[in-house]
């Protein structure tokens, strides 16, 4: 009987520990994909490698801009564009190069002349002709400045809007995960309370199928945060595979600027408009040429001779004149063309200005929109979601509530802090786009009175955490 007992006592003993040793082990497998989640967020890298140190790289959106200006090299090819079209007006308002005359000469006369000659040559345009030349030069400069000034602005808008988009990503991935494992809670308790017979299999299914939507969802979001790296390396001249950081949180900035001054801002400041009008100047000034080169050019030159036969030294001097004598299909057609080119111009600006008005009207309204609805969402929406999502927890867990309205209570939930995070970085991208079009900062206007232009709305980080955390 004591052989017995001892041998019940042990059974019982080894039956605990093996309950024990499989509890433990169940828990650590659950446990497994939510660590993994956390390493993904806490310390992957871009290629999906864990990094401690790439966990703390944090990019922001000053630092880009200036290697953007740094490093760019359409923003470079296009101010050497502009140095070289400098470099063209003291050329064209410089006179023909001289040519020196070499030659040897004999007459058979009764006193036959032979001898050297030597002299030098100038081409010598109607005055006027130069300065015309170097004005259309320069207004060609002045275009191909703005020009280059427009090319740093649409490139510094593309960035931004780049950045702005990286940073909805990041926070679209953080509000998904977060909501991942509140869809594998639901699936718990779920389990729980069919297991019990207090719900239908279906909820367990229907949580099962959310949390595969929301996977299929965070593939879509790292396939566009993995572009968004790629399109923001091109821009600053980075290999497109290379490492890049989170981004900081954004600053949403109410705009306090009317319509009326930036339109006006718009046709003052705006590169893009400025090389339209400068390409008008150009065309006026290529007219007037057009018509100065129905006056004649001189062509002066001096000779030296020597006669070997009398051993005497004397000298010539001409003036020749090159006569527009084929004017009706040279000089003529030459001016219906810069007439022509110049109307074009002129038609060019009008359309530019259009298109400019229109796009700070349309940016206007979008920013407009945008600072409505994040007030809307942040101080009405996404609280009245988060009541009705704990109350919805709390009702299904007692039974009162279905797991239909549980989950419906999370989707909205979702959306709407993925719309207020999508709204914010609408508004900032519409300023970038008011920035292209106005000439620069929307806050740095010499002609603006003190405490106008842009105000603090505040940062994206309070109005990220007041909508999660109401």
């Amino acid at each position: 009987m004591h052989s017995g007992g001892a041998t019940v006592r042990q059974t019982i003993t080894d039956s605990f520990l093996i309950r024990i040793l499989s509890a433990v082990l169940l828990s650590f497998l659950a446990l497994s994909p939510l660590l993994a989640n956390g390493a993904r967020e806490s310390g992957a890298t871009s290629n999906g490698i864990y990094n401690p140190a790439s966990a703390q790289l944090r990019i922001n959106l000053p630092a880009l801009i200036a290697e953007l200006d740094r490093a760019n090299p359409e923003i470079k090819a296009a101010r050497q564009r502009w140095e070289a079209a400098k470099a063209i007006v003291p050329q064209v308002q410089t006179l023909p190069d001289p040519t020196v005359k070499l030659g040897y000469q004999r007459m058979p006369m009764r006193e036959p002349l032979q001898g050297a000659m030597y002299g030098i040559g100038q081409e010598i345009p109607f005055p006027g002709k130069l300065h015309l030349k170097g004005a259309v030069a320069q207004r060609e400069a002045d275009r191909i400045e703005q020009e280059y000034l427009a090319v740093r602005l649409r490139l510094l808008m593309r960035l931004k809007e780049a950045y702005f988009d990286l940073h909805l990503v990041h926070d679209s991935i953080e509000i998904v995960e977060r909501n991942k494992i509140l869809l594998m809670q639901f699936e718990k308790t779920a389990k729980s309370r069919y297991a019990v017979g207090q719900a239908a299999q279906q909820d367990v299914f229907r949580a099962q199928v959310e949390i595969s939507r929301v996977l299929d969802r965070l593939a879509v979001l790292d396939q566009q945060k993995e572009s968004l790296h790629a399109a923001i390396n091109r821009l600053v001249n980075q290999p497109p595979a290379g490492p890049l950081g989170t981004p900081e949180e954004i600053q949403m900035t109410m705009l306090t600027l009317p319509l009326p001054e930036l339109s006006q801002r718009a046709e003052e400041f705006s590169p893009i408009l400025q090389a339209s009008a400068k390409g008008v100047e150009r065309g006026e000034q290529a007219v007037a040429l057009a018509r100065r080169e129905y006056y004649p050019d001189f062509d002066v030159s001096a000779l030296g001779l020597h006669n070997d036969r009398i051993n005497e030294h004397g000298f010539q001097v001409m003036l020749g004149i090159r006569l527009p004598l084929y004017y009706t299909t040279k000089q003529r057609q030459a001016v219906r063309q810069a007439v022509a080119e110049t109307t074009e111009a002129r038609e060019r600006l009008t359309n530019t200005r259009q298109d400019l008005l229109f796009r700070v009207k349309d940016d206007f309204v979008q920013a407009q929109r945008a600072e409505r609805l994040v007030a809307i969402l942040r101080d009405a929406i996404i609280p009245q979601a988060t009541l009705a999502l704990r109350a919805s927890q709390s009702g299904y867990g007692v039974g009162k509530v279905d797991f239909l309205t549980l989950l419906n209570s999370l989707l909205t939930l979702q959306e709407s802090e993925l719309e207020l995070h999508g709204e914010m970085v609408a508004h900032e991208k519409a300023l970038a786009r008011l920035e292209e079009v106005t000439g620069g900062p929307l806050t740095n206007s010499g002609s603006l009175p003190p405490g106008n232009g842009a105000r603090m709305f505040g940062s994206g980080e309070r109005i990220t955490e007041r909508a999660r955390h109401p």
